[in-house]
């Protein structure tokens, strides 16, 4: 029956009919290309990257930058040039990190923003396939359908009841008519209804069209007018703004405390000019060391490349924020077709009255009133069929012998009455023969089929008899009617349409194969799933037991949701996990619902329709490939494969992210306690040197800054990271537990300096104590990055897990620290003197055997307990 059917936008025969005229059917492939050449990358410009000359002026306005150089001029008006070349060399060192971190994470956002590039379906070579808006060019055909944002400029040749806002251009919110045109060859101004130009941009809000690309990018009506969305600047997440916080504060208190150090030291040492010099730098120092410039980076770095790494899992961040709120997630709603099962429909049963076989194992020809709803089906579903079950009807129908057809006439659509929330049922009206009765063709939900059809109560006892048997073996049920009319008496509703009931088509969407272990693996991580179908009550049952969800036979359908008070619906909604025979207009009330009750919520959808419930939750997650632009833009995250397995892929990827920065930035608050220790404290005792200048301090950034961007961010996650319940979503990241933890790690290296220096400054002399003191910092910090790379494992059963970042730090902090302490040179310019072995390798123990305790208070259960609590609680 589908191969007699003209369908007004029927690709790609209809394209080479229609654009025959024109002299065009679609570019091939390799034009194509050749004209991205030519044209260049035709999207609006993205944010601009930053060049390597912009970063490097960037870098000299950080503080960090301009307190090396307040040191280096100290140095140089103190007489020591030496220092000052070393610690203005440093400079260049701390910039080249700069430089790589950036343009690490530079790579990492332009490859999601390639990734979130608007999708387009075009026809190339006379193959439909979908490609970014950035590689569309003049002269591909596109095709446009309801709730996509179109990816250029151009020109409707076909179309069905096409519709567009161009509010983005227009400001006008009424939706337009497109009338096709294969006559006009230059597009029009946009608004207005009846014309064929469409305008990049702007939404389809209904019907469908092929289109001639005229113009891209900035040569398109929005990339002239619209250059507010040349930039788009990022939004600003609560760890950033928390981070941003605590970064002020510090700086604060490292004025204050700079200002302290330099008024002490001078006043205390007999307050020469030498001396004030001596002070200031004793006071950069102390800003340097309590300057908390590792936290933007940290946050910076981590969530640019837990985006990408993210994506890698066939998620695509839209919003930074929600990579925070994965870990957090305690409920995940999900669609059935296509996200819980395969979305690979096959028409497995058809029944007719008492008539009825199952497709897979028929053998012969199909009886009558069986084939003759199957003919109805395929009526009733498009000729170019995006829907599962619709091209399973088409891929049925097509395995018949054409001698089967029932009618070798050619029928034209002449009108289509859509789905509706209040009616979920479809009706196409065909001309068959002229001067004939018109043919009305229907499917839809039993329930709404029959109401189109006025059975009887006792013909719908029947009807239900047969969809519960049919949906409890786990098959989506469709009813079929057909009608014939008279033109004159088409209604304008379709629910005063009088069909006769035909029977009914059921279809098998299999579960997908690792859908079962992840909504365990969701289980044990104290995640509820919940599953929201437009399917019958029965066939989401029979899912939902193959899908392992708790509760499968407590199912709430949209009726009764529409019936419940908002009180009510508080308490049931706490043991229900199954919502069936629900529209889409309906999540919205299921995410609030869910959110009253204090759940952080993550929803997926593919509609127009679902937009609302997407932006409602707290992690919108929109399908890629089934979904719409409009879906897409309201979500927070784009599931590139509408596979379940990549949500919950996403969710452990989000907690390890999480995890990571809490690392980095427990690591960092306590590798600058002694920092922060050693430059103060010798300012308040007369007698005792400066033990860290401004060039040791640079030196431990050369450790610290690689160590908290890039050695934590590559850390694997905890191997019970899905085996916890989801953190608080008020949980601080500077909370009282971590800072504290942190705070113990960094008093306890300073103690041991302090210690050695106090013991063997009488012996060896203030700059081998100088020396001894630093080799014990430096193994301090080595020692609290390989102990906080687990809060749960010993660091020696940390060796096991590869992380090669972790060997490039500590092999590259061994080496320059053989090479300062040995080195005569370095010896002179750090201010050291030669050390003895055996005291040596004594500050060297001291500063790893310090940390000992933590490794010791992972092994006990109160520390596990501890944690749980930490990370759970607001």
């Amino acid at each position: 029956m589908n191969s007699h059917v003209s369908d007004p936008i029927s690709p790609p025969a209809a394209i080479l009919e229609a654009f025959s005229i024109v002299g065009i059917s679609g570019l091939s492939t390799a034009e194509a290309r050749a004209r991205l050449q030519r044209y260049g990358r035709n999207e609006l410009p993205a944010p601009e990257s930053r060049t390597l000359l912009r970063t490097m002026l960037e870098v000299t306005k950080e503080p960090m930058f301009l307190l090396l150089l307040a040191a280096g001029a100290l140095y140089f008006a103190t007489g020591k040039p030496g220092d000052a070349l070393m610690l203005l060399g440093f400079v260049f060192v701390v910039m080249a990190i700069t430089l790589v971190q950036e343009r690490r994470t530079e790579r990492a956002l332009d490859a999601l923003r390639s990734l979130s590039s608007p999708r387009a379906l075009v026809i190339r070579d006379g193959v439909e396939g979908r490609i970014t808006g950035s590689e569309v060019v003049p002269g591909d055909v596109l095709i446009v359908a309801e709730g996509e944002r179109m990816t250029a400029d151009a020109l409707l040749r076909r179309g069905a009841n096409l519709s567009v806002d161009e509010s983005l251009l227009t400001g006008e919110s009424v939706p337009v008519r497109k009338t096709p045109s294969l006559e006009v060859t230059e597009l029009e101004r946009p608004g207005g209804d009846d014309s064929p130009s469409l305008f990049s941009g702007t939404l389809v809000t209904a019907g469908r069209g092929l289109c001639e690309v005229v113009s891209t990018g900035l040569n398109t009506e929005l990339g002239r007018i619209g250059t507010a969305l040349q930039r788009i600047a990022p939004d600003t997440t609560p760890l950033q703004s928390e981070t941003r916080r605590i970064v002020r504060i510090l700086a604060i208190v490292g004025l204050a405390a700079c200002l302290v150090v330099v008024v002490t030291y001078a006043l205390t040492r007999g307050g020469t000019v030498l001396v004030w010099k001596e002070g200031l730098l004793a006071g950069i120092a102390m800003a340097m060391a309590i300057l908390p410039e590792e936290f933007p980076v940290i946050l910076t770095v981590f969530l640019a490349l837990g985006a990408w790494r993210i994506s890698r899992s066939r998620v695509l961040t839209r919003r930074m924020a929600a990579i925070e709120t994965l870990g957090a997630a305690t409920v995940l709603c999900v669609d059935k077709t296509g996200t819980l099962t395969e979305n690979r429909m096959a028409l497995t049963r058809v029944v007719a009255g008492t008539e009825g076989i199952r497709v897979a194992e028929h053998v012969g020809p199909w009886p009558d009133a069986c084939r003759a709803v199957l003919d109805t089906a395929v009526l009733a579903s498009r000729v170019d069929p995006f829907d599962p079950m619709e091209r399973a009807l088409h891929r049925a129908s097509a395995r018949l012998p054409v001698e089967a057809a029932s009618s070798a006439a050619t029928p034209i659509l002449i009108r289509e009455y859509p789905l509706s929330s209040g009616l979920l049922a479809v009706s196409h009206v065909w001309e068959t023969e002229p001067a004939r009765p018109l043919l009305v063709a229907s499917k839809g939900a039993p329930e709404a089929i029959a109401d189109l059809c006025q059975l009887s109560a006792e013909a719908r006892a029947v009807l239900a008899r047969d969809v519960v048997e049919l949906a409890a073996a786990g098959l989506r049920v469709l009813g079929v009617a057909r009608a014939k009319v008279s033109p004159q008496d088409l209604p304008m509703d379709q629910r005063a349409l009088r069909l006769q009931f035909a029977g009914l088509i059921a279809f098998e969407d299999p579960v997908r194969v690792d859908v079962p272990p992840a909504v365990a693996e969701c289980r044990t991580a104290g995640i509820r799933v919940v599953m929201i179908t437009g399917d019958y009550p029965a066939t989401a049952q029979s899912i939902a037991r193959q899908a392992g969800l708790d509760h499968p036979d407590a199912v709430l359908t949209g009726a009764e949701l529409d019936e419940l008070s908002e009180t009510e619906l508080a308490v049931r909604i706490e043991d229900i996990h199954v919502f069936a025979r629900a529209v889409p207009e309906q999540k919205l009330r299921i995410v609030t619902a869910l959110k009253a009750q204090g759940e952080v919520v993550a929803m997926t959808g593919d509609g127009v329709n679902d937009a609302p419930a997407l932006k409602a939750a707290h992690i919108g997650i929109a399908m890629g490939g089934r979904g719409t632009d409009v879906a897409r833009e309201a979500a927070s995250l784009v599931l590139l494969d509408d596979d379940f397995s990549s949500i919950v892929a996403a969710i452990r990827l989000g907690r390890r992210i999480y995890d990571n920065i809490r690392k980095a930035i427990a690591f960092t608050l306590a590798v600058h306690v002694p920092i922060v220790g050693l430059s103060m404290i010798p300012v308040f005792f007369a007698g005792w040197p400066l033990l860290l200048l401004p060039v040791h301090i640079v030196f431990l950034e050369l450790i610290i800054d690689p160590a908290c961007s890039l050695v934590f961010e590559a850390e694997g996650a905890e191997a019970h990271i899905m085996r916890r319940r989801p953190r608080s979503p008020t949980a601080r990241l500077f909370s009282r537990e971590m800072v504290a933890i942190a705070v113990l790690q960094g008093l306890s290296a300073l103690a041991t300096s302090v210690a050695i220096f106090v013991f063997t400054r009488e012996a060896h002399g203030t700059n081998a104590a100088r020396g001894l003191v630093f080799a014990s910092l430096i193994v301090s910090l080595i020692t609290i990055i390989l102990i906080n790379r687990s809060w749960t494992r010993t660091a020696l059963s940390m060796l096991r897990e590869p992380n090669v970042t972790v060997w490039w730090v500590v092999a590259g902090a061994a080496a320059l620290l053989a090479l300062v302490l040995l080195l005569p040179a370095a010896q002179r310019l750090f201010q050291f003197a030669p050390l003895p072995m055996a005291d040596l390798g004594l500050s060297v123990l001291a500063g790893a055997g310090c940390l000992f305790w933590f490794d010791l208070l992972k092994l006990t259960r109160w520390w596990g307990d501890f944690r749980q609590r930490a990370a759970t609680r607001g």
